[in-house]
């Protein structure tokens, strides 16, 4: 397969997995609240059902998208919600439809752009395998939260190199989502996948280092827990602070997790 097949086929087992988790839920357990303010598992998974409708326009008719997404720049948080209002009667069994339709359409889209071309996103145009590893982050974010409502975990596998790798890739985001200037300066990060491989990445003489297990990376860069309950570690001021602030999104920061908000953190 090539790099990108690899990325849609990881991004359709994590939705699987997902998947699996919610359609055997009830209506009550639908409309549960999840550690993300005013947000039910079925606006989670509205919201994915969204993102993914979006990244298929992206991917095939880029007037749709601009369409789609007119106004996101200026208000990003009033265009999510905005959109979650067009799944808010779905009933479970239609709203996850909708969402399986989504995942199939974004993967057949994204398989289908000619090999070098870019394809239009939020700020600026991106190549389509790293459109598909954000599917992939937005996937294990919104899945966390999920979970954390349900009291359950989900299975974490290698294909959290792809997150990952988006989050070196975004190293900027934090800064960026708060006005404040990146500092300019190249990370090392070293991080242990679940199998125990390494995963390396940035100079290897860097002053500022992350280091620590992938699901806890991968929780930290998309804000569903605070540094105090990872296992990730820094070395260097700039990476110390980063850790404050790491975010492998673009929108605002949000209030984040509190430090202890979860008995058990997975390691």
């Amino acid at each position: 397969m090539t790099e990108l097949e690899v990325v849609l086929s990881d991004l359709t087992a994590d939705g699987e997995q997902l998947d699996r988790l919610v359609s055997g839920l009830d209506v009550d357990q639908w409309n549960l609240p999840t550690p993300a303010p005013g947000w039910t598992i079925a606006n989670q998974i509205a919201h994915l059902a969204f993102i993914f409708r979006i990244a298929a326009a992206a991917a095939t008719d880029a007037e749709a998208f601009q369409t789609m997404t007119a106004g996101a720049q200026q208000n990003f948080d009033g265009a999510v919600n905005a959109a979650l209002k067009d799944y808010e009667n779905d009933t479970p069994d239609i709203l996850l439809g909708r969402w399986r339709a989504e995942r199939a359409a974004v993967v057949k889209g994204l398989a289908s752009v000619p090999a070098g071309d870019t394809v239009p996103w939020l700020v600026n145009p991106l190549p389509p395998i790293v459109l598909a590893c954000a599917g992939i982050m937005e996937q294990f974010a919104h899945g966390q939260d999920i979970a954390d409502a349900l009291g359950v975990e989900l299975e974490r596998t290698d294909r959290l190199q792809h997150l990952v790798v988006f989050a070196v890739l975004t190293q900027d985001f934090g800064y960026l989502s708060r006005d404040l200037t990146p500092p300019g300066v190249q990370f090392r990060f070293e991080i242990t996948a679940p199998s125990g491989e390494l995963w390396a990445y940035g100079p290897e003489d860097a002053e500022n280092r992350i280091s620590g297990p992938a699901n806890d990376f991968c929780l930290l860069v998309t804000r569903r827990r605070h540094r105090d309950d990872v296992a990730v570690t820094a070395a260097g001021q700039e990476a110390d602070r980063w850790l404050n602030i790491a975010q492998a999104y673009r929108g605002p920061a949000g209030a984040g997790r509190r430090p202890g908000q979860f008995v058990t953190v997975p390691q």
